[in-house]
């Protein structure tokens, strides 16, 4: 059973930081994509970041970019996203996804709540 547990989550204030971590077991995703989403009230999902398979190509959406950093950790079968100066925007459920390419994601954790006050 392929599992992707996201951590990290929480809640801070305008400006703070946070580190999401996602780790993945039962599958190796050494050789796939894998990206940050988000998905709060009223709006769909939305792509945050994208990471390719040797962490040499990323992307990040224009209202993160400066602000957040995607890297990870293939001997740990993991990926983070560090996150500095926080808005409250930024509010919302973090999902990990993983593989098989940069445009299409087939494995999706559960998610974890980051909430930032003003």
């Amino acid at each position: 059973q392929v599992v992707l547990r996201e951590s990290g989550g929480g809640l801070v204030q305008a400006g703070g930081s946070l580190r999401l971590s996602c780790v993945a077991s039962g599958r190796d995703f050494s050789s796939d994509p894998m990206a940050w989403f988000r998905h709060s009230p009223g709006k769909e999902r939305s792509l945050v970041a994208a990471i390719n398979w040797n962490g040499v190509s990323s992307y990040y959406s224009d209202s993160v970019k400066g602000r957040f950093t995607i890297s990870r950790d293939n001997a740990k079968n993991a990926m983070f996203l560090q996150m500095n100066s926080l808005k409250p925007e930024d509010t919302a459920v973090y999902y990990c996804a993983a593989g098989p390419r940069f445009d299409s994601y087939d494995y999706w954790g559960q998610g974890t709540q980051v909430t930032v006050s003003s």
